[in-house]
């Protein structure tokens, strides 16, 4: 493998067969663990508009999670390059799934509302500039076909 690609792999098992498999629609669990080696297991469901349980996590909240994370890591990164001390992250991130007739449905957008903390006041006006930059880094962003929107807040310490 060569050092620009990365491979990442991961298991997925259902555990909601509640004895008849998937015989009826409301007959069956969404429920499923995610398995990553020398992880901690994540419980997995469906949203519960989709019948699922709600205790768990579904894949629309992981795919949110993955674009906050994704922003949030890349912005710390872009920091350092610039010398930008941050001492304070926390992103309230939305996002808009849209359900079609036939059942299908797809993400719309997503916005991000980082909301940075900065060692320096100097630094406030660049912070804008910063997102930018961490948007065209992120490999999750970069990934999506939907767009991922910024609405950030700048505070100095």
């Amino acid at each position: 493998m060569s050092l620009s690609e990365h491979r990442y792999s991961l298991t997925v098992q259902w555990t909601g067969n509640l004895g008849e498999g998937t015989s009826s629609y409301r007959g069956y669990s969404r429920d499923h663990d995610i398995r990553i080696p020398g992880l901690p297991v994540l419980p997995g469901s469906a949203d519960p508009t989709f019948h699922g349980d709600r205790e768990r996590y579904n894949p629309e909240q992981l795919l949110l999670a993955a674009l906050a994370q994704c922003h949030m890591l890349s912005f710390l990164h872009v920091a350092v390059r610039h010398g930008v001390v941050v001492t304070g992250y926390q992103d309230d991130a939305t996002g808009v799934l849209h359900l079609n007739r036939d059942g299908s449905g797809q993400f719309e957008s997503v916005t991000l509302h980082p909301r940075v903390t900065l060692a320096d006041p100097a630094h406030v006006a660049l912070a804008g500039q910063m997102h930018h930059e961490a948007n065209q880094v992120c490999f999750i962003a970069r990934s999506v076909n939907f767009p991922v929107l910024h609405e950030p807040v700048t505070l100095t310490a």
